[in-house]
């Protein structure tokens, strides 16, 4: 490979902070929101033009329910609740679901845009759009600076505490950290809104089984819903990349481009043979479409889905979820479903299948639990993880990786990187306890012990 010769050159360090985010998704607002909010200074960087990561940029408009499975319980409060409360004022978010295993909420993904603006702005964190981190600059087992790239030029951003919200572990990756990136990966999806993408009477499914060759679409099997207070408007995400790795930066660029011309053929289609004909039409198209997996990296445990389909408890729990495990397949789209009541639902191209993944018992958890303990490692001291690269085997990490949970992650994050600036801490050894009184006075439901 020809190469090339940078020569050395001096960095401006353009802002000095506590904390320093990077990667402004939920995940990475929350976590920037939480350590602001405990007196931290934090900076935030985030490459495209708003926050929110998939649930706005990507246009996924769904977060999953925040009670246990019977919907007796809350189990997640905190920020999501909060922004919850905040769309609910301007009509951008609809009724909350206690128990409906698909969704808990949809919301207006460009009002979401707009209130993450106004929690950076309220807790005084510095944000830095159209920025994108570029390299570490470490010294010995901490990371000193992130060197950042915008329209400014070339900068470096110093903080004694980083979180890694970048969703594929980009710090932790150039930073060498043990990780799993597998051959067949959960593929990518590009989303878009669409004009009567349903009307009433008509099978989208039946019609893309029947069609889809002429259009140059292969089996496949997605979901769409509405969105709130739009009534001719769908949220679409009905297809798949496969064979996508979204960690390479050619296999990226080839799937976005893939992405959206299924989407045009798709709306091709049923312009031609639905009912509504040419009054479907492409609203918008997502700029950044949703990744499902990349890398996950090695941390000081590893949650397995032994331990989330049988509820395992953890004395350093930082989150709670009852999304069950979530599968996408590798080819004809569709999912695996793995139910803590042990049920499963094997869903795609061919249609749906019910059978157990294990016998029924006495008392089915209803509800699981994240450790800290997946977030952080011995190997860096002021590092953590919050994202969907954290410590999981493949099984898990079909759970955990969906947004609500994310969420807690992001809070968890910010609130643990707070307390190691503020006592200098490695964040390995932040007390489980305190981490978890502290994201329970600031209204997560972590029940402190």
């Amino acid at each position: 490979m020809l190469t090339i010769i940078e020569p050395a050159r001096e960095i401006p360090v353009v802002a000095e902070c506590d904390v320093c985010v990077v990667g402004g998704s939920c995940t990475g607002v929350f976590a920037a929101v939480r350590a602001a909010r405990l007196g931290a200074r934090v900076v935030i960087i985030e490459k495209q033009n708003a926050f929110g990561g998939v649930a706005t940029s990507g246009l996924v408009n769904v977060w999953h329910s925040m009670y246990n499975t019977t919907g007796t319980e809350r189990i997640i409060a905190g920020l999501t609740q909060e922004v919850i409360d905040r769309l609910a004022v301007r009509d951008a978010v609809d009724g909350v679901s206690r128990t409906n295993p698909s969704v808990g909420c949809r919301f207006n993904s460009e009002e979401l845009k707009i209130e993450l603006d106004e929690l950076v702005t309220e807790n005084r964190i510095r944000p830095f759009l159209h920025t994108h981190y570029c390299a570490p600059h470490c010294e010995g087992r901490n990371v000193r600076a992130v060197i950042v790239e915008n329209k400014s030029g070339r900068a470096a951003i110093s903080a004694k505490v980083f979180v890694d919200a970048t969703g594929d572990g980009d710090i932790a990756a150039h930073l060498g950290l043990p990780h799993t990136l597998d051959d067949h990966l959960q593929p990518p999806t590009v989303c878009a809104k669409i004009r009567h993408l349903h009307v009433a009477g008509f099978d989208l499914k039946a019609l893309v089984r029947e069609h889809r060759e002429e259009f140059g679409l292969v089996e496949d099997y997605g979901w769409s819903g509405p969105i709130p207070d739009l009534p001719e408007i769908s949220m679409c995400a009905e297809t798949h990349v496969f064979n996508t790795n979204a960690a390479d930066a050619d296999q990226l660029t080839a799937a976005e481009m893939e992405g959206r011309r299924q989407i045009r053929a798709l709306v091709d289609m049923i312009r031609k043979y639905g009912p509504q004909g040419k009054t479907a039409a492409v609203v918008d198209l997502c700029s950044y479409m949703g990744i499902r997996e990349t890398r996950r990296f090695e941390a000081e445990y590893r949650l397995t889905e032994q331990d989330v389909l049988t509820g395992r408890e953890f004395d350093d729990a930082i989150a709670y979820g009852s999304y069950r495990v979530d599968v996408h397949h590798t080819t004809k789209g569709g999912f695996v479903f793995r139910y803590l009541d042990g049920t499963q639902l094997d869903m795609d191209f061919d249609g749906t299948r019910k059978s157990r993944w294990r016998d029924p018992v006495e008392n089915d958890p209803t509800y699981y639990q994240i450790p800290y303990r997946t977030m952080v490692t011995h190997s860096v001291d002021n590092l953590i993880l919050a994202g969907r690269m954290i410590s999981t085997d493949k099984g898990a990490f079909g759970a955990v990786r969906v947004m609500v949970n994310l969420n807690q992650v992001g809070e968890a994050g910010g609130v643990a990187a707070a307390l190691a600036a503020d006592a200098d801490k490695a964040l390995v050894d932040i007390d489980p306890a305190q981490l978890r009184r502290t994201l329970a006075d600031g209204g997560s439901a972590v029940a402190p012990d």
